[in-house]
């Protein structure tokens, strides 16, 4: 078999990686997901990361949705003063769908090669009565805290925005705005930034365009 050599490439991203609830997450995408919480809970996840729930709805991971409404009914027993929305950004890897009861997948598509359990909206499981859209991550170091989309008042939303800041991840690769320098999007877990074999140019593997000068030589 002869082999194959190129330099450079051109990709096309949904522009904000953003998705309605009820479209299917793509495999191997960044998107922006949601994760509701306590005051507490939300100050341990920015500065220690997510943990790993030991089971759920679609077995151990990281419990997120799309769907902003979603993540403001939890934790389901807390009070709304008691309530902050995490915005993500989550790197869904393999996407497996999950759309009904006793799925036989349900709780076992991650041995199944799948890093990611979509269950869309309004599918009809007893399992999820609100209709809503729900995700779950199996490794936490998948999903990112990018921002608070919803905090009790303005001193925890600034104390949690404060401790994001603090927490941000990839301080070679970022500026202040916690986007990378080099391709311009949110940083998340896809992010690498190296050298094009060809040229040696500083690129990102998120970049939606590269053009080797090699090809010019």
């Amino acid at each position: 078999m002869a082999s194959i050599t190129f330099y450079g490439w051109e990709a096309f991203y949904d522009e904000d990686r953003h998705l309605q609830a009820d479209e299917a997450p793509k495999s191997g995408r960044l998107y922006t997901m949601y994760h509701g919480t306590s005051v507490q809970t939300a100050r341990l996840i920015i500065t220690t990361g997510f943990r790993q729930s030991a089971d759920g709805m679609l077995g151990p991971g990281v419990y997120v949705s799309r769907d902003q409404k979603k993540a403001e009914r939890y934790p389901l027993k807390s009070l709304p003063t008691d309530r902050v929305v995490l915005k993500l950004s989550a790197d869904c890897g393999k996407v497996k769908r999950i759309d009904k009861d006793n799925h036989p997948h349900q709780k076992t598509w991650h041995s199944q090669g799948y890093d990611t359990a979509w269950v869309p909206p309004n599918c009809g499981m007893k399992a999820v009565p609100s209709g809503l859209e729900e995700d779950c991550v199996y490794d936490p170091q998948r999903v990112e805290v990018t921002d608070i989309a919803l905090a009790p008042n303005t001193a925890i939303l600034n104390e949690l925005k404060q401790l994001i800041a603090q927490n941000k991840k990839g301080p070679s690769n970022s500026n202040s705005s916690g986007t990378c320098t080099v391709c311009k999007f949110k940083l998340g877990p896809a992010h690498s930034v190296q050298s094009c074999w060809g040229c040696g140019k500083t690129i990102c593997v998120l970049l939606t365009k590269h053009v080797c000068s090699r090809l010019e030589t």
